[in-house]
C-alpha cells in the first residue's frame, strides 16, 4: 500500500506512537491520534504530523468500552474522510504478582489490549472494504512468540498478549476476501518503560544478543513494513533484537 493520501488510525499516541505518526506522515498519510490520559504527547504528534503538512484529529477515548471503540473509529473516518490504516497500541502494562490480582486487574489488559484490537477492527472494517481494502498492525508481545511467559507478574499482560496473536490470525482469515491484512508486532526490548533503573536497563541489554535497546525507529520500520506488504497476512514478527533466542 502506497500511504499517500491514506488515513491511518493509531491507538496509543506517546513514546512509539508520536514518532510512528510523524514518519506515516512524511510518506503522505493523514493521522488520527487516539490516547487515555496523555494528550500533550497526542498534540505533540499532531503538531508533528502537521509539519509534515498533513492532517491530524486527536481524541480521547477510553479504549476498554466496546461503544468507545465504535465511536473513535467512526469519529476519525469522518473528520479525515475514511479509514485505510488501523495501528493498535493502545495498552495496559501493569506489575502485580498473582496471588494480589484482583478483577480490575484482570480486565484492564484484555479489556484495552485484546478487546479494543478487537472492535476497533470491527468498526474499521467496513469502512477500509469500501476503499477497496486495508491494513490491520496489531500488538502483541515477544514472550507471546516463544509459547511460554518469561517473567511472573504480569499474568493479564501476558494473557492478552497471547490472545492479539491468535485475534491477529483469525482477523487475517476473515478479512482476507475484502483485502484487508492483518499482522502483529511482537516487540522486544525497545524503549525501557518509565521508571526503569540503570542497572535493570543493562541488564536487559547482556539478555539480548544484539547488546542494546532497539529504540522507536524499528518499530517503524516494521509497522511501514506490514503496511507495504501486498501478500503476507496472519503472521507476528518479532522485533527484539534476538532476545528470544536467550
Amino acid at each position: 500500500m502506497i500511504l499517500t493520501d491514506k488515513v491511518v488510525l493509531i491507538t496509543g499516541a506517546k513514546r512509539i506512537g508520536l514518532v510512528l505518526a510523524e514518519e506515516l506522515a512524511k510518506r503522505g498519510a493523514d493521522v488520527g491520534l487516539s490516547y487515555a490520559r496523555s494528550q500533550e504527547q497526542a498534540e505533540d504528534a499532531a503538531s508533528r504530523v502537521r509539519a509534515a503538512g498533513r492532517r491530524a484529529v486527536t481524541e480521547q477515548a477510553d479504549l476498554s468500552s466496546p461503544e468507545a471503540c465504535r465511536a473513535l473509529v467512526e469519529s476519525i473516518a469522518r473528520a479525515l474522510g475514511g479509514l485505510d490504516v488501523l495501528i493498535n497500541m493502545a495498552s495496559v502494562y501493569i506489575e502485580r504478582p498473582f496471588a494480589n490480582l484482583g478483577p480490575a486487574d484482570w480486565h484492564a489488559p484484555i479489556a484495552v489490549d485484546l478487546g479494543a484490537s478487537f472492535f476497533c477492527a470491527q468498526a474499521a472494517s467496513p469502512l477500509m472494504k469500501a476503499r477497496g481494502g486495508g491494513r490491520i498492525v496489531n500488538f502483541s508481545d515477544w514472550t507471546v512468540t516463544g509459547g511460554r511467559p518469561r517473567y511472573r507478574g504480569f499474568l493479564p499482560y501476558y494473557v492478552a498478549k497471547a490472545g492479539v496473536k491468535a485475534l491477529t490470525e483469525a482477523l487475517a482469515l476473515e478479512l482476507a476476501g475484502d483485502n484487508i491484512l492483518v499482522n502483529a508486532i511482537a516487540a522486544g526490548p525497545i524503549l525501557a518503560p518509565p521508571g526503569t533503573s540503570a542497572a535493570a536497563a543493562r541488564e536487559v541489554e547482556r539478555a539480548t544478543p544484539l547488546g542494546r535497546w532497539g529504540g522507536e525507529g524499528e518499530i517503524v520500520k516494521a509497522v511501514l513494513a506490514l503496511i507495504d506488504t501486498d501478500f503476507m497476512t496472519g503472521e507476528t514478527i518479532r522485533v527484539d533484537g534476538g532476545r528470544h533466542l536467550k
